[in-house]
């Protein structure tokens, strides 16, 4: 059977993709490397995905680009694409779903990315249909990032949390 299409990136826009790249960094404990430094970043989350039982398994945790709104790379022409504005502020662009670890807080990483000059969108919400509990930060790019932690088998809702 022949191999299906596989997702191996998901890139961000940015101003100043040294600068995303540290944010992210920060907040996440991500490993930051500069392909070239300021031109792309590639943004190592580590470890591998966990199996239904919670052990590890062999495969390594997808990698997120940084790439630099001022001239997007790889292009086909020499000049390159040109600038192109960053989306800050508005509901219609990609989201990026990340999923916090048994031993995070998404309080902790909310202030974090907070301090870092992040708008946080919002707090505490359930979504039943995925059993998630889920919050959400913009991060000083225009790029939408939602945290999502499992709420259990039966789900265990906090009081306060919005429900959809």
């Amino acid at each position: 059977m022949e191999n299906p299409t596989t997702l191996i990136f998901v890139d961000l826009a940015s101003d100043d993709p040294e600068a995303t790249g540290a944010f992210y960094a920060e907040v996440f404990g991500w490993t930051n490397e500069g392909r070239p430094t300021g031109v792309y970043h590639r943004l190592v989350p580590g470890g591998n995905f966990r199996h239904k039982d919670g052990t590890e398994s062999a495969i390594g945790n997808l990698h997120v680009g940084i790439y630099n709104s001022a001239n997007a790379r790889p292009h086909p022409a020499t000049e390159g694409a040109g600038p192109r504005p960053l989306s800050r502020g508005t509901d219609h662009k990609a989201r990026i779903w990340l999923l916090i670890g048994d031993n995070q807080n998404a309080d902790d990483i909310l202030a974090a990315a907070e301090a870092r000059g992040a708008n946080v969108l919002w707090r505490n919400h359930y979504w039943k249909e995925f059993n998630g509990l889920n919050w959400a930060f913009e991060d000083p790019w225009g790029n939408e990032i939602i945290l999502w932690g499992k709420a259990g088998e039966p789900a265990v809702v906090p009081e306060g949390f919005t429900r959809e």
